[in-house]
């Protein structure tokens, strides 16, 4: 049996369902690989490129900015499972100009394309908005200082369902970030320089993965059973609703990347990080599958 370690590096449905599902429905072991799951969420670069890893946004981002040469070899979705919600009062994004936003710093994938999408609508992150920036995690404390009033809006990712938390204290989910910007993200990546995209291993996870893809999409009763796994805060009802309007839409079959959506998206990151566009969609997702 081959072994790999597999990092994730936030926490919620939008990173870590698709290698659940392929953990809980036994398709790593099927496939004759042993994967130690592992939280990458704090790791440096360095460590994290010694593995594989989920994060394809975060994997992005290091091969724009430092020339850490990762390439994305399965995708999950192109439609980022982070929300901007919001205290009563607000009900566009544009009515967080000069309110207090907690979201995550501008190096990070989500901060990133959080800013991007303010942008879109008119507002410059660093001075229309007072930020307060916190590291992933599970989003209770932006709930605590929303509810008590200490940040007017957060950017939360998907440990909860925020339409229903929303509805729960009369608060607005005021954008869904995949509403406003697409991006092939989350699925496997590899740095070749550690781990061959075509060693076994690898290529017995991307196999994995798109057979829990294909539960996602085939198997609903059994997709939202490993949902409400991770929304232990919300009835099966809530987690079934959030599984038909964010995950079943719009995650991938079969982990294709769409190479257009790509190309527009490393352009709008390289544009907020400052640096210039130095890979191409072909060269960075790489999404066709070894034959087992």
């Amino acid at each position: 049996m081959y072994t790999i370690d597999l990092a994730y590096v936030g926490r919620g449905l939008h990173e870590e369902l698709v290698a659940y599902i392929a953990d809980q429905q036994g398709y790593y072991a099927d496939e004759g690989v042993h994967v130690a799951l592992r939280d990458g969420c704090s790791w440096d670069e360095e460590r994290l490129r010694h593995g594989a890893t989920i994060g394809l946004g975060r994997a992005l981002l290091s091969r724009l900015a430092d020339g850490v040469p990762w390439v994305a070899l399965t995708v999950n979705t192109h439609h980022p499972l982070f929300w901007f919600l919001a205290r009563p009062g607000l009900t566009s994004l544009a009515d967080l100009a000069g309110r207090r936003l907690a979201v995550h710093a501008p190096h990070t994938a989500p901060g990133c394309f959080a800013r991007i999408v303010l942008r879109r609508v008119g507002l410059d992150p660093d001075r229309d908005i007072h930020t307060v920036v916190r590291a992933p995690g599970d989003y209770g404390m932006d709930l605590r200082r929303l509810h008590d009033g200490g940040i007017d809006a957060a950017l939360v990712g998907s440990t909860m369902a925020p339409e229903a938390v929303a509805a729960e204290h009369g608060w607005q989910v005021l954008a869904w970030i995949g509403d406003h910007f697409r991006i092939p993200t989350v699925g496997v990546a590899v740095d070749p320089t550690h781990i061959h995209p075509d060693d076994p291993a690898v290529q017995a996870v991307v196999r994995a993965h798109q057979r829990a893809l294909r539960v996602i999409h085939h198997e609903p009763d059994t997709a939202v059973r490993h949902v409400q796994a991770f929304l232990g805060r919300h009835t099966a009802d809530e987690a079934r609703a959030h599984y038909e309007t964010f995950i079943a839409p719009y995650f991938t079959t079969d982990g294709q990347a769409d190479l257009a959506v790509g190309a527009t998206a490393i352009s709008a990151v390289a544009d907020e990080l400052g640096v210039p566009a130095t890979v191409t969609a072909a060269e960075f997702y790489r999404t066709a599958t070894a034959a087992p």
